[in-house]
């Protein structure tokens, strides 16, 4: 069929800032559902020529067409199967209804090629939804970009053609060409479909841009960092497409024994013919009705009891920001019964910010004036907090002064020279291990609300200590009491934060299990206690220091901030946009999808059960065997298939269970 890889749309200019829609393929354009329709056409023509009485040289061929349209691709698949040493239920479809056509019964045989026919051509559409729901991420991406050349010129190349360190030109209105950092310019962009940030992002130099998202009224020069076939969405697509192609371990047990189940079958259906024959039954009763009994016995719908509402809820997790690597992490997520959330990133937003400016007695300076000169000290280094000041300092309009002689000492601080004066930055504990007792006071008054204090020294001297917090998330309690209620008992977070800092935010979101202080090694310790106690343990990090805690759980989710290379390659599933909310919600979604293969398996093991028993004991009519057999198929098939919808996405919030 053809790739919704090859229908990407253009990119827009200008207009609504909104995602293009996305692209479903064909019906038609599936040769399975081609043959099935032909088929169908060539049934009714011979079924009619046959009911008003034409004569047999005009609906035989027709018929025969009928079998050859409709069971040709089944049969040559089987017969392939069969050269390996697998014996596939296609083939015995296929045998069954030319045993039906050896004993006279070529309607109700044709009957069922095309029933059987129809219900491959429906599953290929729902594979093919499926996979049009995760390829159509890719309509997020241009098919082309303005790339500057050396000499001043632009040409206009196809995206797939960009490399890592060319230089490209985002007009007002598109789509970004490729993932890289902006070189000049400034604009707002909308990354709604790869963060999930409601609002456009203030883009400057220096900041990181996505393919796919869209600029808005500024011009922006960006130099690639990533090959096209590396981009954030490029990745989203090739890990839900290899999770479409794994398989839960229901099915693998399903598969397991669908083999032997398919040899006693044929052994069973050999004995429903001959048995009757040797106590003295005729031969076209006996064969019809083991030619029905193959068919009503035949675990096609068991077989496809699991997949369609694992891979439905792979795509539609996939919709909502929440990459599953596999088939086996969505049966597995809706199994756990604890939570272990990490705080940083986490429940907070990762992203400190100042919360508390307080000069000390005899440093003559006012808040403005302190939060300068730390953040004029600050400028040059990377370190997040650093930047939560020199922020702070910009969003209140101050400008920074010259800071030479700039150090930094990991885990203490930095010092410079502002002004002709030596300024240090950095923790209490290290800057001023004996604290006076102004300084104790703010201090331990910042840390009692979770606060991190930041020191700040001039000329040896403390005049002020800064307090930096990290936002906790808007959901972070919204989702704590959904956990919750789906796992029956509050998730733990375990953290290195400090102790007050950790139970302080765990107050606010109604975590009482508080675990703090810990290294890596520890959270997988706390981990291997849970699951040694026999709990299946969901951990949910930011995919860094949380990465072994990650690996060791039943399954790990990370919090992926728009692709972090670390949380694709450790968590079983990654949560793209960044919204915890989803965390519960893709919870619930493989609960449901399990439920839904628990139906399949019960609808088709009572159609196989009452089927089987009404042949045996009575006389099943093979037209009601044949209906009653791919009638279940379908059936399972499209419960599955309730999951792709939008609306099957569980709400937010802890109200669902």
């Amino acid at each position: 069929m053809p790739s919704a890889l090859d229908q990407r749309s253009a990119p827009p200019v200008g207009g609504p800032l909104q995602a293009p829609p996305r692209r479903r393929t064909r019906v038609l354009a599936l040769p399975e559902a081609r043959w099935a329709l032909a088929a169908l056409v060539l049934f009714v023509l011979a079924l009619s020529v046959h009911l008003l009485g034409g004569p047999a040289w005009l609906w035989g061929p027709l018929f025969a067409a009928t079998y050859a349209t409709g069971g040709w691709e089944p049969g040559w698949e089987g017969l392939k199967a069969l050269r390996g040493r697998t014996l596939d239920v296609d083939l015995l479809m296929v045998v069954a209804a030319l045993g039906a056509a050896a004993i006279g019964q070529v309607l109700d045989g044709a009957l069922l090629i095309v029933i059987f026919a129809t219900s491959g051509a429906l599953e290929a559409v729902a594979t093919a939804r499926t996979a049009d729901s995760v390829r159509g991420l890719l309509d997020l991406a241009p098919t082309t970009a303005t790339r500057l050349l050396a000499d001043g010129t632009e040409e206009n190349i196809d995206t797939g053609r960009l490399a890592v360190g060319d230089t490209i030109l985002v007009r007002p209105g598109e789509r970004v060409g490729a993932d890289g950092r902006v070189l000049d310019g400034a604009s707002d962009v909308d990354q709604a479909t790869i963060t999930g940030e409601p609002l456009p992002v203030a883009k400057l130099a220096g900041d990181e841009v996505f393919a796919g998202t869209v600029n808005g009224t500024g011009a922006l020069r960006v130099r690639v960092e990533r090959d096209p076939a590396d981009s954030v969405i490029a990745r989203i697509v090739k890990m839900v497409e290899e999770a479409s192609e794994t398989k839960a371990p229901t099915q693998l047990f399903l598969e397991k024994i669908e083999q032997r189940y398919s040899i006693g079958m044929v052994i069973a259906t050999l004995a429903v013919f001959g048995v009757p024959l040797a106590f003295g039954d005729s031969l076209q009763p006996a064969l019809l009705r083991a030619m029905t009994f193959m068919i009503v016995a035949s675990p096609c719908a068991v077989v496809l009891s699991t997949m369609p509402p694992l891979l439905s809820a792979i795509a539609n997790a996939g919709r909502h920001g929440v990459l599953a690597k596999s088939a086996v992490v969505m049966e597995r997520l809706g199994q756990i019964d604890t939570v272990a959330l990490d705080k940083t990133g986490t429940l907070t937003e990762g992203a400190p910010y100042v919360t508390d400016i307080t000069p000390l007695p005899g440093g003559g300076l006012d808040e403005n004036a302190l939060l300068r000169l730390a953040a004029s000290a600050e400028h040059a280094s990377e370190h997040p907090l650093a930047r939560a000041v020199v922020r702070a300092a910009r969003e209140r309009g101050l400008a920074l002064a010259e800071a030479p002689g700039f150090t930094s000492a990991p885990g203490a601080g930095v010092t410079a020279t502002v002004g002709g004066r030596t300024i240090r930055v950095g923790s209490p504990a290290h800057l001023a291990p004996a604290c006076g007792d102004d300084l104790d006071r703010v201090v331990r008054s910042l840390e009692d609300k979770g606060r991190t204090a930041v020191l700040v020294l001039r000329d040896g001297v403390p005049v002020g200590v800064l307090g930096i917090a990290d936002r906790l998330r808007t959901d972070a309690k919204a989702t704590v009491a959904a956990l919750t209620e789906l796992t029956g008992r509050p998730p733990t977070l375990l953290t290195g934060d400090n102790e007050r800092a950790a139970r302080h935010l765990a107050a606010e979101v109604g975590i009482t299990d508080v675990r703090a202080g810990l290294l890596p090694q520890d959270k997988v310790a706390a981990v291997r206690e849970w699951e040694a106690e026999g709990r299946r343990v969901l951990v949910v990090g930011d995919g860094v220091n949380d990465a072994p805690a990650l690996a060791a759980a039943h399954t790990g989710i990370a919090m992926g901030r728009a692709g972090s290379d670390l949380a694709l390659e450790t968590a079983d599933a990654v949560v793209v946009r960044d919204e915890l909310a989803t965390v519960p919600a893709v919870v619930a979604l493989s609960r449901t999808a399990r439920r839904l293969v628990v139906q399949n398996l019960a609808i088709a093991g009572a159609f196989i059960t009452v089927l089987v028993a009404w042949d045996l004991i009575g006389m099943l009519p093979l037209p009601l065997g044949v209906a009653g057999h791919e009638g279940s198929t379908v059936i399972v098939g499209l419960n599955g298939l309730r999951l792709l919808r939008e609306h099957a996405w569980p709400p937010h919030g802890p109200s669902r269970r």
